[in-house]
């Protein structure tokens, strides 16, 4: 079955580069061009990625986001303006998998997407269920539960999560996270990590100041506590 992406910009020469780029790798690609428009798409159809510029009519990037991260853990990756860190770290907040920052190299573009969709695909090659007291990750479905609840998490969070608990008690330093997870060739600092750690905490965990699962070594890095 063909991939499926939504792009999403007010700039329509952006999203007809973009589109006519990921066509050229057999990817469908559907454009909105404000953040209501690419709300009711999402909504509406399933993607295996989403690429959202922060600055958009009638709703941000921003809200976009946050709304579809309550009905979905599509990969989404945001534009961001050159050197704006702040709209880096506030889009990883609202549940963004990755940023690129413009003006950008639409081979970048292209590597990132399928750097995701390579990971997604190869966690869904195995068939088994993590399983620790009421937490449980069904790996082939890249699903979270809590008891019988499901928690929405992002691609991101579901990676680390899942390489964590997969490998409990192994201390994992910010960098060798944001190496294994995010690649080698990912522009961004360690603040990352932290970022997805601390909503993981808030998703899973009753108190989060006090984990019971992804827990802090000082010094060291971060380890799953089974």
């Amino acid at each position: 079955m063909g991939k499926k992406a939504l792009v999403v910009d007010d700039e329509k020469i952006i999203v007809k580069g973009i589109k006519f780029s990921l066509e050229q790798d057999d990817i469908e690609v559907d454009c909105a061009y404000d953040g209501q428009e690419a709300l009711d798409k999402a909504r509406t159809s399933n993607y295996d990625i989403i690429l959202l510029d922060v600055m958009l009519p009638v709703m941000s990037g921003f809200e976009v986001c946050q709304q579809i991260r309550e009905f979905s853990n599509v990969p989404i990756i945001m534009l961001t303006a050159k050197g704006d860190d702040m709209d880096k770290i506030l889009g990883l907040e609202y549940g963004a998998d990755d940023y690129i920052t413009k003006p950008f190299n639409i081979l970048e573009v292209k590597a990132r997407i399928k750097a995701i969709m390579r990971r997604a695909n190869k966690s869904s090659e195995n068939k088994g269920v993590i399983t620790y007291g009421d937490l449980k990750l069904h790996e082939e479905y890249r699903r979270v539960f809590v008891g019988t609840r499901e928690i929405n998490v992002t691609s991101r969070e579901y990676e680390l999560l899942e390489l964590l608990a997969s490998n409990p008690g192994k201390i994992y330093s910010r960098e060798e996270l944001l190496t294994t997870i995010w690649g080698n060739d990912y522009p961004g600092d360690v603040r990352t990590v932290d970022v997805h750690i601390r909503r993981l905490r808030e998703k899973l965990e009753p108190n989060p100041s006090e984990p019971r699962y992804v827990r802090t070594k000082w010094g060291s890095g971060y380890y799953f506590q089974a």
